[in-house]
């Protein structure tokens, strides 16, 4: 079966009524026949039928035992760093997502240190691996620069080290529709499913999927004991969403290509550097090509003038591309990670990490082509 088969196939119609539509039990609580005897489900912050069905998709669209959904992709972030002790440490891509550096910083207050590192060099992370490391964390393609890790390399060679680590790959930029970590070896799989997931700006979800049984179960554990569950409306608005992933993705892909070709035809002006993985000169081109089906609807570029002024100037004179945080839904956005994104990542960090003061994020939506080329002309400072 192909995979936009297999994914609405995986959505079942509702058994009781035959509902072709995901029903939503907007219910709270769930009447017992006697206590503890039920139908599998006894209070909404434990289970809901809704959300079981979203974690059902996306365990079988991402290839895993089990999956758990949250209210953030930040909640569910959180719930995998829950798994740590004082003392343990991360080993983390170098310019990770910003609200990903804040609660890392928060976490290393209790003595959960973490190590950012470049994680395109496989060697480089084994360098940093020592006794007390219990977490790669991957994000593969990197925001906003989109590094590209080798996930199956990194995988093998670190459980070589030591079977226990566990491989994080945050997949919220690529979706299942363009990779699925837990084949090339990882762990654990996030999504921040507010973006390619649910994929119309109209909802905020996290979702976790693990390889096997004992993750599952300490994470389920963590779910229900901090209680930061994804409510049925918004599973059901991630339920909805999903089923459009494959159609979305390979038109934004489409779309993100062009632009990165546009870009790079007119770098003699005013740009400096262009990261898009489907360019043959992105330096991780041939690492995407092997364990991606697309190269993804995000493109980065910075400025010859290399100056947050000169990326405001450009961010704020699109008229198709909005300026706003987030990415992945169907209108195409523009963002500039120094002040937006990343502004919680000291610039220090930030730079060192290859995120310069001008750099400008685009998140392709589904417009017509011409129209967003066209946009990105008219703002640009020639």
């Amino acid at each position: 079966m192909k995979e936009e088969t297999r994914l609405i196939q995986s959505i079942s119609s509702d058994p009781l009524t035959g509902s072709i539509s995901t029903p939503i039990y907007q219910t709270s609580t769930y009447v017992q026949e006697a206590p503890g005897v039920h139908k599998g489900y006894d209070y909404t912050r434990t289970n809901n039928p809704t959300r079981k069905i979203l974690e059902d998709l996306i365990t079988k669209l991402e290839y895993g035992y089990g999956s758990i959904a949250f209210s953030s992709g930040l909640a569910s972030i959180d719930a995998v760093l829950k798994l740590l002790k004082y003392g343990d440490e991360i080993v983390a891509v170098d310019d990770i997502y910003g609200g990903t550096f804040r609660l890392l910083d928060l976490y290393n207050r209790f003595g959960v240190r973490t190590k950012f590192v470049d994680t395109t060099n496989a060697d480089e992370v084994l360098s940093f691996i020592t006794k007390e490391t219990k977490l790669i964390w991957l994000e593969t393609p990197t925001n906003p620069t989109l590094k590209i890790s080798d996930i199956k390399s990194i995988s093998n060679q670190c459980k070589n080290i030591n079977e226990k680590i566990l491989v994080v790959v945050d997949n919220t930029f690529a979706s299942p529709a363009i990779q699925n970590p837990i084949k090339l070896g990882a762990d654990i799989v996030i999504h921040s499913a507010t973006k390619y997931l649910a994929g119309h700006s109209d909802v905020l979800a996290g979702l976790i999927t693990v390889n096997n049984q004992n993750i599952y179960e300490k994470l389920k554990y963590i779910q229900n004991a901090t209680g930061g569950v994804l409510s049925p409306i918004d599973c059901w608005l991630t339920i909805r969403g999903a089923q459009t992933l494959y159609l979305r993705i390979k038109k934004q892909s489409r779309n993100a290509f062009e632009i990165a070709s546009f870009l790079e035809e007119n770098k003699k002006y005013c740009i400096d550097k262009i990261y898009y993985p489907g360019l043959i000169n992105h330096k991780n081109h041939n690492i995407a090509s092997k364990q991606q089906k697309y190269f993804g609807g995000i493109v980065s570029f910075s400025l010859k003038k290399d100056t947050i002024d000169s990326a405001k100037e450009i961010v704020t004179s699109t008229k198709i591309f909005k300026l706003a945080e987030s990415l992945g839904g169907t209108k195409s956005l523009i963002c500039h990670p120094a002040t937006m994104t990343h502004k919680s990542t000291p610039s220090e960090t930030r730079r060192a990490a290859g995120i310069q003061d001008s750099l400008i994020r685009l998140s392709l939506g589904i417009e017509n082509i011409e129209d967003l080329i066209e946009d990105i002309n008219q703002a640009l400072i020639y």
